[in-house]
């Protein structure tokens, strides 16, 4: 169960990534939050799904470390949460006239496995998740 707790805490710690990629880290704050041919509305939901991973971090944490005695409850509750910003990823591009980057970026969003690299960070998250449930569960 321990094991399934630090998979958890990884993935609450990786819900910042998405304020780093789209608002600090300059090659690719370019993109999103720093480009200036985005409207204003658009920039608005960049900002509304930052807020998300900022804020679904430190409730996974709390659920992982505040909540007294781990269990499965808290271990499947600490999943969910986590991965809520990493499902809306995934599911995103599902939508019409959405996708995994502008192109006149395409340069910076390296295919690799034949994906968008943040398709792949994606699936593997959601593989993670699923790892630390199936052995939560299994040895808790």
């Amino acid at each position: 169960m321990q094991f399934a707790k630090w998979i958890i805490t990884l993935v609450a710690v990786w819900n910042f990534g998405g304020l780093l990629a789209d608002a600090i880290i300059p090659v690719t704050a370019q993109q999103h939050l720093r480009n200036s041919r985005w409207p204003p509305h658009a920039k608005f939901h960049n900002c509304q799904t930052m807020v998300m991973g900022v804020l679904l971090g430190p409730i996974t944490l709390w659920i992982v470390f505040g909540m007294g005695p781990w269990t499965v409850s808290h271990l499947l509750l600490a999943a969910a949460i986590s991965g809520t910003y990493f499902l809306a990823m995934l599911f995103a591009p599902l939508f019409p006239g959405t996708a995994w980057h502008d192109p006149e970026f395409a340069s910076l969003d390296p295919m690799l496995l034949g994906m968008s690299a943040q398709m792949l960070v994606g699936l593997v998250v959601c593989a993670l998740l699923i790892t630390a449930c199936v052995l939560g569960y299994t040895l808790g």
